[in-house]
């Protein structure tokens, strides 16, 4: 039975580099769309768009579609956007699908999430770049694709675009927190992921937000978009599945 799926981009990324995933999900039957949010688009004002935009931004891709019963899955900061998705059109949505990403409280900003040496290295970066942020290569390296060689960690990386850092450090305005959302909801934790110190964990800390959720867990890093899209897609799939 053919599902609906979207994949929301996590920071410094675009819909393209979903898209050996979402290959992977539309050979197994499924229709797949990659938008590229508000603030990652080329053109965009990163020192003006917020989380808010960004939200909004999906939220009018999934209804200028007109799709329901939708997978809605998200990637790291991706987690913000889709928590606010839920919060705004639950009626479109079938389950949500958190790939090592945020699970907001209402009130929270991804920054509150994050360890303290990186709020210090985002607000030096932005800073002096028009309040947009980039990942040094060695913390991309090092922390978010550990499990590549040097020369796709380096590919992946020429790939990436500045951050609107407001979409960092603005709050999240949730009407009810996500466990009491009546939809399905997963987590998919790659194992392997040092984005954040397994001392301030993906999983457990921020997927027991869901309340109710299933896990999934699958060998590798956070960019596994990049390191092993097959093996993500497969996880995804049955994060995904009924």
């Amino acid at each position: 039975m053919a599902d609906t799926y979207v994949l929301v981009h996590g920071a410094w990324h675009t819909g393209a580099e979903m898209e050996d995933v979402a290959g992977v999900l539309r050979e197994a039957g499924h229709a797949v769309h990659c938008p590229t949010l508000v603030g990652n688009r080329a053109g965009d004002d990163r020192s003006r768009v917020g989380l808010a935009d960004a939200i909004d931004s999906a939220v009018r891709f999934i209804e200028e579609k007109d799709l329901t019963e939708v997978r809605l899955a998200g990637h790291s900061y991706g987690g913000m956007v889709i928590s606010g998705v839920a919060d705004r059109i639950a009626h479109r949505l079938k389950r949500l699908v958190y790939v090592n990403a945020f699970v907001p409280l209402d009130g929270e900003s991804l920054n509150d999430m994050v360890p303290p040496q990186y709020v210090a290295m985002f607000d030096a970066v932005a800073g002096a770049n028009g309040n947009a942020v980039s990942l040094p290569f060695e913390v991309w390296r090092e922390a978010f694709i550990n499990d590549a060689d040097l020369a796709l960690a380096q590919a992946s990386y020429e790939l990436l675009n500045p951050q609107p850092y407001r979409t960092f450090t603005d709050k999240i305005r949730l009407r009810e927190p996500l466990a009491a959302l009546q939809l399905g909801k997963s987590y998919v934790n790659c194992q392997q992921d040092t984005a954040m110190p397994h001392s301030l964990p993906w999983h457990p800390r921020l997927s027991e937000r869901l309340g109710l959720f299933r896990l999934v867990e699958c060998p590798g890093s956070h960019e596994m978009f990049f390191s092993n899209p097959g093996r993500l897609a497969q996880a995804i799939l049955e994060a995904g599945r009924d």
